[in-house]
């Protein structure tokens, strides 16, 4: 552990991704809870997949492969590919492919579920005299102090700050990371994550840290995860994609939060529960305020079409 103040996106980076990095010793499903972790969101992606005749189905931050195992019963006929740092997850398919490099050619579906929220970025803020500056942190503490100042075309066209105290993350890493991804696809790819546009970024800057299932101190030190929300429509414009909602995208694919009729309980107590419980995981993956907030980036590279709405 450096014992003197960086660059945010340099701890940001170790702390996610160095040798004792949070993504290289935790799963994610023990810290928080995505969409991924919710049954019917994988019968979305499946649905997905079988409209658009996917051969392969890539899965980028895959966690603990709950998507995918989830898709191993749905698509029997389809590849599947997890794509993440850490090892392979215990009683994983074997079927499925695991390991730690995009793919240099998907035909099918890629889906990058809250993935580009931990791509690293420099973190900036304006001081007191108007000068837009790099933040430094101590990754042992947290503890922050101002850098030199900060220049970027990226700030200037997508995020522009001024005022003191005025905080951005600068998004170029993560426009070019998903980039990078389209680049690959000969299909649809969608990355899936919460964020905000240019009418409506955050006055402070977004950077949050989770552990534990709850929201802890912003700490880049490796036992936590550090996250900042996605400036989506920078994204969107670097691939060529469309923002949908996620409570949106999910009702084109057929995934519907009405509740079961009440007759049905005393015709089939069994089936009403299931369909109770299927209307329950719906309202959650549609929800506003929560998960149907989520901002889907849609590049279609095969001219599908599939998700218009």
């Amino acid at each position: 552990m450096l014992d003197r103040p960086v660059p945010w996106r340099d701890a940001w980076e170790r702390a996610l991704y160095g040798d004792a990095g949070f993504f290289r010793t935790s799963r994610p499903g023990d810290h928080f809870r995505t969409s991924a972790h919710v049954g019917l969101f994988a019968e979305a992606v499946a649905e997905l997949a079988r409209r658009t005749s996917a051969a392969t189905v890539v899965d980028v931050g895959a966690g603990g492969g709950e998507l995918l195992t989830a898709l191993d019963a749905l698509l029997p006929g389809t590849e599947l590919v997890g794509v993440e740092l850490a090892g392979r997850p215990d009683g994983l398919p074997d079927r499925i492919t695991w390991g730690p490099e995009l793919p240099d050619r998907v035909e099918g579906v890629l889906i990058a579920n809250e993935w580009l929220d931990n791509v690293p970025c420099p973190v900036v803020e304006v001081d007191d005299d108007g000068v837009v500056r790099e933040v430094l942190v101590d990754p042992r503490t947290g503890r922050e102090s101002l850098g030199e100042p900060y220049d970027s075309r990226w700030l200037g066209t997508w995020w522009p700050v001024a005022g003191p105290g005025r905080r951005a993350e600068d998004g170029q890493a993560r426009d070019a990371a998903w980039a990078d991804a389209v680049s690959r696809v000969h299909g649809t790819a969608i990355a899936i994550d919460y964020g905000h546009v240019r009418d409506d970024r955050p006055l402070f800057g977004s950077l949050r840290s989770y552990a534990g299932g709850r929201e802890a101190d912003v700490v880049p030190d490796g036992s936590r995860d550090v996250t900042a929300h996605v400036a989506v429509d920078a994204v969107a414009a670097a691939c060529g994609g469309r923002l949908v909602r996620q409570r949106d995208a999910l009702a084109v694919l057929g995934v519907d939060g009405s509740r079961p009729p009440i007759d049905r309980a005393r015709s089939d107590p069994a089936g009403y529960l299931r369909a109770l419980n299927r209307a329950g995981e719906a309202g959650e993956l549609r929800a506003r305020g929560g998960l149907g907030d989520f901002w889907w980036i849609i590049a279609d590279t095969a001219g599908h079409g599939t998700l218009a709405t």
